[in-house]
């Protein structure tokens, strides 16, 4: 009795703690009950008006690919005094191509995972009705272990009843690189990124390694992951502020009320720029006026803008008049971070 109850005990905190977000429109009453459990939501905005001269965490973010994140977050890391620049798109991270940082430090990034003693394991199946994602299964000889399924979580090893059954060892699932970049307006700016390894499926302890290289003195600019997912989550979370890059189509409309409701349930408030501002139709921005929603900055469709991007070009240095745009566009997240 005293093991089952110490699953079912585990089962919720891991439930709670991971908050697999795979957000759909018919699940957002199903995530904002999580969240509920989990505790109430940071006032952001309330620790930044605490501290309006403190440096503030601005997490960029989109609720699908391609409409122009990473661009957003080049520019104006590279517009704002005494920034840095992270990278939390570690499956597919491209800030590089655009920043071209001088890369200094170079890290493996790992997880822990079950290695089971044969000798001790009693075959009870325990661990295995403990562990919430399926990785680890009770065999008539054994218990295998799936390691691309797990999520460090530890639950296995606690409620294990075999003292030395189950010990924790280093799985290696990226990397992470730490550099500057020459070229910011007030000196180099700060970049870290990390980079998943190829066939990994759990990125949010990838991302977790980068954020914990955030300095706090500086201007923290966030590159999510696209979409709305776990990964999203984790950068968003303790963001103070969120911008949310979308583009005038139905797709766009359709993932940006996905991201805004995720941005809600964390707690943390939320700004749009639009890319591509003058195509499409009128559908997003009516949906912002709405719901109340900031649109911050509007960007052109432009044929120059479009060939500076295919060269690696950021915008702010192709046409450095665009720099006070992106200086207005902080100072407007700043106020609107503050309350």
């Amino acid at each position: 009795m005293v093991v089952r109850a110490a699953v079912a005990a585990a089962q919720v905190v891991v439930a709670v703690v991971s908050r697999a977000l795979v957000v759909a429109k018919a699940d957002l009453a199903v995530v904002a009950e999580r969240v509920r459990d989990a505790g109430p939501a940071v006032d952001k905005a309330g620790l930044a008006s605490a501290n309006p001269m403190a440096a503030i965490t601005i997490a960029i973010a989109s609720g699908k690919g391609g409409t122009g994140k990473t661009t957003v977050a080049a520019n104006l890391v590279l517009s704002v005094a005494n920034a840095q620049y992270i990278d939390c798109d570690v499956e597919a991270p491209n800030g590089h191509l655009f920043l071209h940082p001088e890369l200094g430090v170079r890290e493996d990034v790992g997880v822990l995972i079950p290695h089971i003693d044969p000798a001790l394991c009693t075959l009870c199946g325990d661990c295995a009705d403990a562990c919430e994602f399926n990785a680890l299964a009770l065999s008539r000889e054994r218990v295998l272990v799936f390691p691309e399924l797990c999520h460090a979580c530890g639950v296995c090893s606690y409620v294990c009843p075999q003292a030395g059954a189950i010990t924790e060892v280093s799985r290696t699932i990226g990397t992470l690189e730490l550099g500057e970049v020459r070229n910011g307006i007030d000196g180099p700016v700060r970049f870290a990124q990390g980079t998943l390894n190829v066939g990994e499926t759990g990125s949010v302890p990838l991302i977790k390694a980068v954020k914990q290289r955030a300095e706090t003195d500086r201007v923290r600019i966030l590159d999510a992951p696209a979409g709305t997912a776990c990964p999203m989550v984790e950068t968003v979370q303790d963001a103070d502020y969120c911008l949310l890059v979308t583009e005038p189509t139905p797709f766009g409309l359709n993932d940006l009320e996905l991201a805004v409701g995720v941005t809600r349930l964390l707690g943390v408030p939320c700004g749009v720029v639009l890319n591509r501002c003058d195509i499409g139709d009128e559908a997003v921005a009516d949906y912002c006026r709405a719901e109340g929603i900031p649109v911050l900055m509007e960007i052109p469709f432009e044929r120059t803008l479009a060939q500076a991007y295919a060269q690696g070009i950021p915008w702010v240095e192709a046409d450095p008049s665009s720099r006070a745009r992106f200086q207005t566009l902080y100072e407007a997240i700043q106020e609107a971070a503050r309350g």
